[in-house]
């Protein structure tokens, strides 16, 4: 596949726009000790996908599940993260995508639970500098921009729309109660996180459904349980803890479906055969 029809794909297009970010962030910010975090991310999550691939013996090694997975690691993690941790934390992503499946799909997205675990392992930080987090209010169109573009590529928007109405709308509510963290959610980098958040990882298509009703649901948990989070305990991690449980939400139905279509086959067949007469 030429680099051309690859930039097509779903998982092609995700990636040039993530490579996007990451290479406006550095040129606006003039810093680009995000470049180097993103290659030491990108190059732990691909050689071990590759690695894990070819130990199952599979036919073809597509890594770019593992590229996105080591850029968003990149672009979440602030840049003053040892490498050690950005390599750890990428290494517990991909084990995750390849041991804890369900239906031969992974549970969790990748990014999101390496992120999770590095926070309660590692005590990592998060800037979320490729949301744009360390640059000006002003650079917000910009990810709002691409955000919308990607989402009606893949086809999420219900999933999107649900997510930060329902996002916004439970924060509205808290604030009536004069709970103070509420009112950074509306400010950068947390109004970053969030869009970003929506965006680019609530999306993941191998651990996100595809009916339009199933997006609703799934994105109205991953808010609901995020902001009780964010409310109660603060910080940035609400995001992920949200979307660990949309994934098991979501791991659960996969398994419940494919138990009613393993059934139904038996059923036709092995047929009831009660009140057959000879």
């Amino acid at each position: 596949m030429t680099l051309n029809r690859w930039a097509q794909t779903p998982k092609g297009f995700v990636s040039m726009l993530l490579i996007t970010n990451l290479l406006v962030s550095c040129l606006w910010g003039s810093d680009w000790d995000g470049m180097i975090q993103t290659i030491v991310a990108v190059g732990s999550t691909v050689a071990l996908d590759v690695l894990i691939s070819f130990m199952k013996k599979k036919k073809h090694l597509k890594p770019d599940g593992a590229l996105i997975t080591g850029l968003l690691i990149s672009l979440v993690l602030s840049v003053t993260t040892p490498w050690p941790i950005v390599v750890a934390t990428s290494l517990l992503a991909i084990v995750s995508k390849h041991v804890l499946v369900v239906q031969k799909r992974p549970i969790f997205n990748p990014a999101v639970l390496g992120l999770g675990l590095s926070v309660m392992i590692f005590h990592s930080e998060q800037s979320w500098w490729g949301a744009f987090g360390d640059l000006p209010a002003s650079s917000i169109p910009l990810l709002l921009i691409a955000g919308l573009y990607i989402t009606g590529r893949i086809n999420k928007f219900p999933q999107v729309l649900s997510f930060l109405g329902i996002s916004f709308l439970c924060l509205l509510i808290a604030s009536i109660f004069h709970i103070e963290a509420v009112y950074d959610a509306f400010r950068p980098p947390f109004i970053n996180a969030t869009l970003f958040f929506g965006f680019f990882m609530l999306t993941d298509l191998p651990t996100s459904p595809t009916k339009y009703s199933d997006q609703t649901v799934f994105g109205m948990l991953t808010a609901v349980i995020g902001v009780l989070d964010y409310v109660f305990f603060g910080g940035l991690v609400y995001l992920f803890l949200g979307l660990i449980f949309g994934n098991l939400f979501q791991a659960y139905r996969t398994w419940r479906r494919a138990g009613v279509r393993r059934d139904q086959k038996k059923s036709s067949m092995y047929p009831d055969r009660r009140g057959m007469t000879l």
